[in-house]
């Protein structure tokens, strides 16, 4: 599985973005799906997954109530729609997707390439 992720930029506190993160491959609709950040000088983190069904979500609890985790299997993407975003939301995102396991790990199979997102005061 190969991941592309998009959607990031440059946005105002408060403000909204939408990431999405395209996946190749027949076998998208079977794994499961996560998005991540990393903000400089710190690790990557968990924001939030997607199971293959799109049935189960979790969410990081710095994100919930202001990020949307989505998937649509028959375009092969995966999105994070995130509302009401803070300057602490700045980070490099990352599209990940696994095929078994733990939803909530950094312990993914792929990994897309990242997305800047900036969030200003």
């Amino acid at each position: 599985v190969q991941l592309q992720a998009s959607g990031g930029g440059l946005v105002q506190a408060g403000g909204s973005l939408r990431l999405s993160c395209v996946a190749s491959g027949r076998t998208f609709s079977r794994h499961h799906m996560g998005w991540f950040r990393q903000a400089p000088g710190k690790e990557r983190e968990f924001v939030a997954a997607i199971s293959w069904s799109g049935g189960i979500t979790h969410y990081a609890d710095s994100v919930k109530g202001r990020f949307t985790i989505s998937r649509d299997n028959a375009e092969g993407t995966v999105y994070l729609q995130m509302n009401n975003l803070k300057p602490d939301d700045t980070a490099v995102y990352y599209c990940a997707a696994k095929i078994a396991g733990a939803l909530i790990t950094v312990n993914y199979d792929y990994w897309g390439q990242g997305t800047q997102v900036t969030v200003s005061s």
